[in-house]
């Protein structure tokens, strides 16, 4: 009775008034985190209406949304025929068939989006999402090869810039960062046999490379 009264004479401690919050819900983590995600990339748009950024964050955000239902399923379908443990023969063709379905979903997919973000964003904003969903790997890729190959000539540099573009249309369905890493390094792969083939020396190039950002690094200290 001494404790009923002093709670009523003191009012509800504010520790016992507040219910316990709720955990966050696995779908409004993932949502939070693609939303904020998508932010950054608005964020960074050069030139953008104020009243079009929510507009292409949402655009955004069911991009990702929508290739994670096809990343997810995929996993499903592949956990299911494992459990099945189905002979090698079975195996193969049932995961090649559930790859090139992922392939084909992802392919549909991927125009559009596009088509979406263009009814908001000019050729140049698109681009700008394009280089915020692969981390910016195709311009800092470009950059690193001028660097180091400052004699290459404006058809390789054509070329190199064309595999790039479309390792990054790659990587931008991927389900991971590690798999949109993956993308560009099976081209950059390509570039420098390519480059190979044309006679360049890719390893002492590199070499040489590494010795003039360590002297440039080294003058900047001075």
């Amino acid at each position: 009775m001494l404790l009923a009264g002093l709670l009523a004479a003191s009012g509800t401690p504010r520790a016992l008034a507040q219910s316990p919050q709720a955990p966050e819900s696995k779908d409004a983590a993932y949502t939070r985190t693609i939303t904020e995600r998508a932010d950054k990339i608005v964020a960074k748009l050069p030139d953008l209406a104020p009243a079009k950024a929510p507009k292409v964050r949402s655009v955004i955000v069911d991009q990702y949304r929508a290739l994670n239902e096809i990343h997810e399923a995929r996993k499903a379908r592949l956990a299911a025929l494992k459990a099945q443990n189905p002979d090698e023969a079975t195996k193969k063709a049932q995961t090649e068939k559930i790859e090139a379905e992922t392939t084909a979903a992802l392919d549909k997919l991927h125009p559009q989006y596009l088509k979406r973000l263009g009814k908001q964003l000019t050729t140049a904003q698109i681009e700008q999402v394009k280089d915020g969903m692969t981390y910016g790997v195709l311009p800092i890729t470009v950059r690193a090869y001028n660097d180091m190959l400052p004699d290459l000539t404006e058809a390789q540099k054509t070329q190199i810039v064309a595999w790039l573009t479309e390792a990054r249309e790659k990587a931008m369905d991927a389900g991971t960062s590690e798999q949109k890493h993956a993308w560009f390094g099976k081209y950059k792969g390509k570039i420098n046999n390519y480059l190979s083939a044309a006679g360049i020396d890719m390893k002492q190039a590199g070499k040489d490379w590494e010795v003039r950002r360590a002297q440039a690094a080294g003058a900047g200290q001075k």
